[in-house]
Parts: structure tokens; C-alpha cells; sequence
């Protein structure tokens, strides 16, 4: 759901460029809360991850394919105020880079793809959790419908967006159908994705889980008719075995993310994403503009000068997963250490 250039006009982008600036400062504070000894590593890793399978074009209908957006991910792993924050590095690492996503959209696409993601499905996902069993499963089955929600919102918010700022004249209810539609089967395949991967850590790790913090209920005994509460039933881990542990989901997940940017990409999808396909359909492409790093080296992922497309694509897949967690990391540990001294953790209500 990349925006190119000349797809909105200019005072609308610019417009959204300040809600956009003003969103991520407020993040940047709000994830000085979020981010501790256990997420602040983890939310660079989340950005790579998110930038590897995004690579990963999925087909949803004949001639369209979709792709992760990766909003409700973050949120759920990492919290909703750092999510907008990986989002946005992802979406920044692609327009500079790679020449994916307009320059002048920028702010256009932080808002719909990092933004609206982040903040409903993080909104439907602290729901769920609040009515659901306080159990593993609950957070995943949360996660899913969470995911799904996001996708069809970012399209709406799209058509809003152009509704005011589009710069060729559509019928606004047939590309509002259109949008929704392909974005409600391409949400079908978020929500796989990260229902799979909060899942996946949830079940190795879930204290690195943001969204399943305050999961674990302390068992009760009855006594003289009365219930409860137990002592802790065994010490917390060793910081030694810990720090391994972390260490070793950390290593898992860059290595999954190389692997699927740099070999699986190859396999993806080639045809139009969901927002290209409603774009040459409608016609709301016909003002589109070259991307402003088209020259780039790595345009359009690929390895300029490279002539092999399996080791060209990989190879430009394998520099952007490493680009991507080396600037997220660096953000979030700057952010990390600017936090209050005095300011706790961030813990998730007794609802979760």
C-alpha cells in the first residue's frame, strides 16, 4: 500500500507530513515508557522483520497480491507507541533505499500504513484481551482479528486521504469498494503472519510479548474455606540464562528475517499490490510521478549492476534487513536511554 509521488496533491502531503512529524514525536516520548532491557533490543529486530516480510508479496485474487503492513505486529510485540516508530523506520529505510513509497507521500503513507495500522489494531487488540480468557491462545486469537482490522482501515483511510487530496477525478464510493474489498483479503494474510509470529514468541518468550505482559495469574489454595494466593511457585530466571535466552530469540529472528529477505523474496508474488492494482483499474495512477531515488543503487530491490535477479534481489533484500535493524536499533536505544530514571516499565492492566 505504497503511495508513489503524484498520487495525492501537494498541500494535502504536506499536510500529512506534519500530522505525520507530529505523531512520531509523540511516539518517540510515548515509547520512552514502552522500552526496557527487553524490548529496546527486540523493536530493531521487530523493523527488520516487518522490512523482510514485506518483501514477501502474497497473491490474494487473480492479478493482485498483497503484502504485510506490519502495524498491529509491532504494537502487540513491542507496544503501540513504538510500533508507529518501526513502522516508520521500515517506511523511511523504503523510500530513501529503495525507491518504494514517494518521497513527497511520505507523510501520507506513515499516516495510513504506520499510524492508522498501529493505533486500531492495538485499540481492537487491548479489546479482545480485556473479554477473553487470560490464557496464550487469547493474546493470538487477539492478535489475529486485530491484524485483520487494520488492513481494511488503512484502505479507508486512504480513500479519505484522497478524497480530499486526490489529484485525479475518481468516483471516491467505487475506488472506496475497490480498496476495501482487495484490503479485506489481504488482511486475511496479516493476520496469519502475525498471529503465526506472536504466537511463536508468546511461546518461547512471552514476557518479550508487550501485548501478554500481566498474563500469568498466581495460582490460589483453599484455606480454612478461603482462597489464596500461593507463594511464587519458582524464582525468576537466572540474568545469566536470561540474557542467553534473549540472545537467542534475538539471533532467530534476524536470521529468519535474512533468510526470507534475502532467498524466499525471490519466490514472492510479482504481481501488482492491492493499492496498484485499485490505482490502474481507476485510473488514480495517471498522475503518477517518477520516484525522486530511482537512480538509487538499490531501486526497486534490486542490486544495480547485478545481472542475476535471484542473487541481485537477494542481495539487496539481505542490505535492507541489515540497514533497517541497525538504524531501528539505534532509534530505540537513543529513545532507551533518554527515559526518566524515576519512570517504571510500562505494565499491561489486570485485563490481559
Amino acid at each position: 500500500m505504497h503511495v508513489p509521488d503524484g498520487f495525492i496533491n501537494a498541500p494535502v502531503s504536506a499536510v500529512t507530513g506534519v500530522a505525520a512529524a507530529g505523531a512520531v514525536a509523540v511516539s518517540l516520548r510515548g515509547a520512552r515508557r514502552e522500552l526496557d532491557e527487553r524490548t529496546a533490543p527486540l523493536a530493531g529486530l521487530v523493523a527488520a522483520f516487518i522490512f523482510a516480510v514485506q518483501m514477501l508479496n502474497f497473491p490474494v485474487a487473480a492479478g493482485t497480491s498483497g503484502h504485510l503492513l506490519g502495524g498491529a505486529l509491532a504494537a502487540i510485540l513491542v507496544g503501540p507507541f513504538t510500533g508507529v516508530l518501526c513502522v516508520s523506520v521500515v517506511l523511511l529505510m523504503q523510500g530513501i533505499l529503495f525507491a518504494d513509497g514517494g518521497l513527497t507521500a511520505l507523510g501520507v503513507n506513515i499516516t495510513d500504513m504506520a499510524i492508522v495500522t498501529t493505533v486500531v489494531a492495538y485499540a481492537v487488540f487491548r479489546g479482545l484481551v480485556k473479554v477473553l480468557p487470560r490464557t496464550r491462545r487469547s493474546v493470538t486469537v487477539a492478535s489475529f482479528v486485530a491484524a485483520l482490522l487494520s488492513v481494511p482501515a488503512a484502505a479507508v483511510a486512504f480513500t479519505l486521504i484522497y478524497a480530499v487530496g486526490g489529484t485525479t477525478d475518481i468516483a471516491l464510493p467505487k475506488v472506496a469498494t475497490a480498496m476495501v474489498g482487495v484490503h479485506v483479503l489481504i488482511g486475511i494474510g496479516e493476520a496469519v503472519i502475525t498471529a503465526l509470529t506472536v504466537g511463536a514468541v508468546i511461546a518461547v518468550r512471552p514476557d518479550l510479548v508487550y501485548g501478554a505482559r500481566g498474563l500469568q495469574q498466581r495460582l490460589k489454595l483453599r484455606v480454612n474455606g478461603e482462597l489464596v494466593d500461593t507463594p511464587t511457585a519458582a524464582p525468576a530466571p537466572a540474568p545469566v540464562a536470561a540474557r542467553s535466552s534473549h540472545r537467542t530469540v534475538w539471533i532467530t529472528g534476524l536470521v529468519t528475517s535474512l533468510v526470507l529477505a534475502g532467498f524466499v523474496s525471490f519466490y514472492a508474488s510479482a504481481s501488482p499490490d492491492g493499492l496498484e492494482k485499485v490505482a490502474k483499474d481507476k485510473g488514480i495512477d495517471a498522475k503518477a510521478r517518477a520516484h525522486a531515488s530511482d537512480d538509487s543503487p538499490l531501486a526497486g530491490y534490486g542490486v544495480k549492476d547485478i545481472s542475476d535477479a535471484r542473487l541481485s534481489g537477494g542481495l539487496a533484500g539481505v542490505i535492507g534487513v541489515g540497514v533497517t535493524v541497525a538504524a531501528g536499533s539505534g532509534v530505540f536505544w537513543a529513545v532507551r536511554r533518554r527515559r526518566p530514571a524515576d519512570t517504571s516499565p510500562v505494565s499491561v492492566p489486570e485485563g490481559v
